[in-house]
């Protein structure tokens, strides 16, 4: 079964949930009104009509209530304005408290029935007197959510080692498994400091390319395979995966040769990689 769904995300670089847009003229870029598991929630269509298949939404779909009016804009800047507010007031009664966390951000829901803090910490915190402090303050729900330093970096934004602006608070909706592996088979220095983000966590970006090396590796010899070529048996001793080149240590007489892949697939000494 097919449904007709628009792609809606709540923040920058935020995460895109489907829904059905119904009867509605909805277009891309265009603002609207949705009900979540948060409640009326306000956010902008980036990815216009389509349909999907069934394996693709997550059941059951709810509806675009109704585009955005000017003043359902309106409403959000104040939303923003105040949260600005709210984050002095919990700074304090964290200071107050003398609690063990790092506030990062705060948030309020479209419909205001609730107020989300954000924070970071280095283990669990018993804040439930700040809860009831910030409540008898605010007079609405009141949430505190624990967050990761991957998500810390994510909404606070920055500049990267490579002098760009974060992915994750750019453009990356989910964050992916990244591994040490990925800058292993990447020939990359496995230094920490060159291969971590502001973050403290491995760079994002390492399995960007990920995909390609692996392709090329499964084409190419193990470092340390034994080979024979026209010039007679060697052993594998370096590689170049990007350009395909591998470096053969030959036994007699003792030298070292470059091949392409080509070469050596045309020389008999790897099958192709259907074969391999």
């Amino acid at each position: 079964m097919n449904y007709d769904i628009v792609g809606v995300r709540f923040k920058k670089a935020g995460k895109i949930y489907y829904f059905d847009p119904d009867q509605l003229d909805i277009s891309q870029d265009d603002c609207v009104i949705v009900e979540t598991t948060r409640g009326i929630e306000f956010g902008t269509v980036v990815i216009g009509r389509k349909t999907v298949g069934e394996e693709d939404v997550v059941l059951p779909l709810k509806k675009v209530i109704r585009l955005a009016t000017d003043e359902d804009k309106e409403h959000v800047k104040q939303n923003k304005h105040d949260a600005e507010a709210a984050l002095d007031i919990c700074l304090k009664k964290v200071y107050d408290h003398q609690l063990d966390m790092k506030l990062i951000d705060v948030e309020y829901t479209f419909d205001r029935n609730k107020i989300i803090f954000y924070f970071t910490s280095d283990g669990r915190v018993d804040f439930r007197e700040l809860v009831k402090d910030l409540a008898a303050v605010f007079k609405t729900r009141i949430e505190l959510r624990q967050i990761g330093v991957r998500d810390e970096a994510k909404m606070l934004g920055g500049i990267g080692p490579c002098g760009r602006m974060l992915c994750c608070s750019t453009f990356l909706g989910d964050f992916e498994p990244v591994s040490i592996k990925m800058a292993k088979d990447q020939n990359l220095s496995l230094n920490p400091a060159k291969i971590s983000g502001v973050c403290g966590r491995l760079m994002c970006c390492l399995k960007y390319e990920n995909d390609q090396y692996e392709s090329a590796k499964q084409e190419l010899p193990d470092i340390g395979e034994s080979i024979s070529v026209l010039h007679g048996k060697g052993r594998v001793v370096g590689l170049n995966i990007l350009e395909k080149l591998v470096q053969i240590e030959l036994k007699d007489p003792n030298r070292v040769i470059e091949y392409t892949l080509d070469e050596l697939i045309e020389e008999g000494a790897i099958s192709s990689q259907a074969t391999r």
